[in-house]
């Protein structure tokens, strides 16, 4: 192993986790522009219903691919504290095991998507003009499951080892080659809703290419030799234990975020381009919020092995502050600039109306959304991955689900579900904070076995 060129264990903590997050922020940047760009093309070029068709796609799409994304997140989580820990046979044994179930679910995924989208969309609510383009959006885009989260699951392992950097290009290459597709399949050849998520197939294609290129030639004990992908049966059980928490939290969080937008629907197709509209605004906010929560938890999990734990504390001040900074920083210029924002991916009055009241309501509430996501990402690596699933799981599913409900019941205001987010990232930050302030950081076994 070369652990020093990628380890977060020593040196600056700031430099060190600024040089890890900031590749992971660039690499978030241009994921959200290439799916902000998805909407500007069909939004302007085939008009509102199709905006709404793919711009509703968000809730389904990552109640699909949550459960999977969040078991690479906890996989990684195993793989940074191998690392940390300079345990190579282990952290073998844990990145093949990822593959392996990577490849597995790609295959359950695309099945599970094809067959179940139009039901889903049905139950959602989804209205009559917008859900034949809807059913064919999803189904191209779940039938290009396996690159999709093979690209999650390279990409996992390489940050998870302190290489964000490779991720980043490898993004940046599949945002350029999708806005290229798009603009050819749509705006010149005139294709269809369907183009869109053919386009991000090809596009995940290239990404994860690159990804498994890059970890089947570089030498080290993370290298994947695919004669060795397999399942092997103690890794499982602990790639099991750390991430299916995280798996259920966003499959039920994505669960949650369908039935919030079965409600947006029920206020007809303007509501849904100007949400959807306002989601791809929303994405650039989420920025310092993901990437500092996922150098947070490859940060902590890293230095736990290593059995720094004052580093671990300083790690956690600094990336809490940075993100709820920046976090802030971005929702302020959201609430200013927000009818130039949404009005960008649909002119309408009506649409852009309903945009400008959502980004005016959630906008400045975004250091709170930031600090839950990091403190959940905290507390992934320190391994302990249920506290944040009960948390986000009570408040930011059944309290949110519970309010909005019972609210739409006696006030039909579509403001009832806007208000739903900050009230529920306000509740989840205090039981962080309550939680954090009183939990040990653990020492991993085999240090504290050295000691």
């Amino acid at each position: 192993m070369k652990p020093k060129s990628l380890s977060l264990t020593s040196g600056s903590v700031s430099r060190g986790m600024l040089l890890f997050a900031v590749p992971m922020f660039f690499s978030n940047l241009f994921q959200q522009l290439y799916n902000a760009v998805d909407s500007l093309i069909v939004g302007n070029f085939l008009g509102g219903e199709a905006l709404a068709a793919v711009s509703s796609s968000g809730s389904l799409i990552f109640l699909m691919t949550g459960f999977v994304n969040g078991v690479s997140l906890g996989a990684g989580v195993l793989i940074a504290r191998h690392f940390g820990a300079r345990d190579a046979q282990s952290l073998t044994r844990a990145v093949h095991t990822t593959v392996a179930l990577g490849l597995a679910a790609g295959a359950a995924l695309t099945v599970i998507g094809v067959l179940l989208t139009p039901q889903i969309l049905r139950w959602m609510g989804t209205p009559d003009d917008v859900i034949g383009n809807s059913i064919i959006y999803f189904r191209i885009y779940f039938l290009g499951s396996i690159p999709v989260v093979l690209y999650n699951v390279g990409a996992s392992i390489l940050q998870s080892v302190g290489d964000s950097r490779s991720p980043m290009c490898y993004l940046i290459a599949a945002s350029l080659l999708n806005v290229v597709l798009d603009l050819l399949f749509i705006g010149v050849f005139h294709m269809g809703v369907g183009s869109a998520a053919f386009a991000t197939i090809l596009s995940q294609l290239l990404s994860a290419g690159l990804a498994f290129r890059k970890l089947s030639r570089c030498g080290e004990a993370y290298a994947v030799r695919w004669r060795q992908i397999r399942f092997h049966g103690p890794t499982l059980r602990a790639v099991v234990a750390q991430g299916v928490p995280s798996g259920v939290q966003n499959s039920v969080i994505s669960l949650a975020n369908v039935i919030v937008q079965a409600n947006i629907n029920a206020f007809g197709s303007q509501a849904m381009a100007g949400c959807g509209a306002y989601s791809k605004v929303e994405g650039f906010a989420f920025l310092p919020v993901t990437c500092f929560a996922m150098a947070l938890a490859t940060f902590v999990s890293q230095n736990i092995g290593a059995g720094q734990t004052e580093r671990v504390r300083r790690g956690m001040r600094f990336g809490i502050l940075t993100s709820t900074i920046l976090a802030e920083g971005i929702g302020a210029a959201i609430f200013l600039l927000a009818p130039l924002l949404i009005g960008a991916f649909n002119g309408e009055a009506a649409v852009v109306s309903i945009g400008v009241q959502q980004a005016r309501t959630a906008s400045l509430f975004y250091c709170l959304l930031a600090f839950s996501h990091c403190c959940a990402g905290i507390l992934r690596g320190m391994g302990r991955p249920m506290v944040p699933m009960v948390i986000m799981l009570a408040i930011w599913c059944a309290l949110r689900i519970v309010y909005i409900t019972v609210t739409l019941h006696f006030l039909s205001d579509i403001r009832v579900i806007f208000w739903a987010y900050p009230l529920t990232w306000l509740i989840s930050s205090a039981l962080f904070a309550f939680y954090l302030l009183r939990c040990p950081i653990p020492v991993s076994e085999k240090n504290a076995a050295e000691k």
